[in-house]
């Protein structure tokens, strides 16, 4: 099953990070600081990756305001990791052309792995009635 999940994680993060990259040059273009565009950007795939994550990934039933408010506690962790690597690989590669992809790869390669661990094993984790193989 844990194979399955993360392929299909991968499929959703992937969509997830062309949603967060488009929302982040968008608002890098019309003039947002870095680390505004950042974070916003990543809010926006943020809401794609919990209902697709939740619906498709991990076919989560359990009522939806439980997983949610973990789910936004998981984000806010990973959403800090994202902005300070973002953050960091942009000053330490200040005035290289690729920068700016490089920063976002870097970030997103991190809060995504961190991503993935916590909806499995804390936001969309089985139930008890799951994980003795009985019917949801």
């Amino acid at each position: 099953m844990i194979r399955r999940e993360a392929a299909i994680f991968l499929v959703v993060g992937s969509t997830t990070v062309v949603v967060d990259f488009c929302a982040y040059q968008v608002l890098l273009r019309i003039g947002l600081p870095v680390d505004w565009a950042k974070g916003i950007g990543f809010v926006v795939g943020m809401v794609f990756a919990y209902i697709a994550n939740k619906i498709w990934t991990f076919g989560h039933v359990q009522p939806a305001r439980t997983s949610l408010l973990r789910f936004i506690v998981l984000y806010l962790a990973t959403l800090v990791l994202n902005v300070v690597a973002n953050h960091f690989v942009l000053a330490l590669l200040a005035g290289w052309a690729g920068a700016v992809p490089l920063a976002f790869l870097v970030a997103t390669g991190a809060s995504a792995a961190s991503n993935f661990v916590g909806m499995k094993f804390f936001v969309f984790r089985a139930s008890a009635a799951m994980r003795d193989g009985a019917a949801p």
